[in-house]
């Protein structure tokens, strides 16, 4: 499975980069997907910010065969529990938003299965297997809005694994192979939202409607710095 930010540099759209993009409304977005990553001794401590929670719940899970204890919340706009095939220990609401609190040993593939149905969900859960060890921040990730004078300044500090699994740093750091310590943080420049035909439904609308725009990537390896940038619409 391939981040966000890698599909959109490879120009693959697919409903996953749809749906990582619906949350913002036309304008500039920085520091968004960040990205801290060091190498130890004999596995890497990546931390980020919660744009990569799903991308590495699911991905940490596919890869682990045998239950593991999973903590954590579960956040949606709807009750999840009745579609969960393992404990919800209870649910916690503010303002319309549900947070399903887990605290269970479960087989991966059902986390997966939920994942599978309700992708937009955000999964803040955090684990531990042979290979990774996921801990992210039980809470609900901030919207995406636009900052303004006073935000306190994003940190990569949602979630963060330590694994040996280089195929995680492959995919997530995909210019380069060797390095000691990385910085990675993007710009979302959103230019235009492409409203579909035919539909009148507000709602509908906006799940449907593409974004037009540009992803501007910086990253810092080792004291050297790299821009690049890419267009999209999806």
């Amino acid at each position: 499975m391939k981040d966000v930010i890698h599909k959109i540099f490879l120009k693959e759209f697919d409903e996953d980069v749809h749906s990582s993009l619906v949350k913002f409304s036309r304008g500039d977005f920085a520091n968004r997907y960040l990205i801290e990553a060091k190498k130890q001794k004999e596995r890497w401590l990546i931390k980020t910010s919660a744009e990569y929670g799903n991308y590495l719940v699911r991905t940490c899970l596919e890869k682990s065969s045998n239950e593991v204890e999973v903590t954590g919340v579960i956040v949606a706009t709807f009750n999840i529990q009745d579609k969960a095939q393992f404990p919800i220990e209870r649910i916690k609401q503010f303002m319309g938003v549900k947070q399903a609190v887990v605290n269970t040993k479960v087989s991966p593939d059902k986390i997966i299965s939920l994942m599978n149905e309700f992708p937009k969900a955000f999964y803040a859960l955090s684990f531990k297997t042979d290979n990774y060890e996921l801990k992210v921040k039980s809470k609900a990730p901030k919207s995406a809005k636009p900052p303004t004078k006073g935000d306190k300044e994003v940190s990569a500090d949602f979630c963060t694994l330590k694994t040996s699994d280089g195929s995680i740093i492959k995919d997530m750091l995909f210019e380069i192979s060797n390095f000691k310590e990385a910085n990675v943080k993007h710009i979302i420049q959103i230019n235009e939202i492409i409203l579909p035909e035919g539909i009148e439904d507000p709602a509908e609308l906006r799940e449907k409607a593409k974004r037009r725009g540009v992803v501007i990537r910086t990253l810092k390896i080792d004291g050297k710095e790299i821009k690049s940038e890419t267009e999209f619409e999806a």
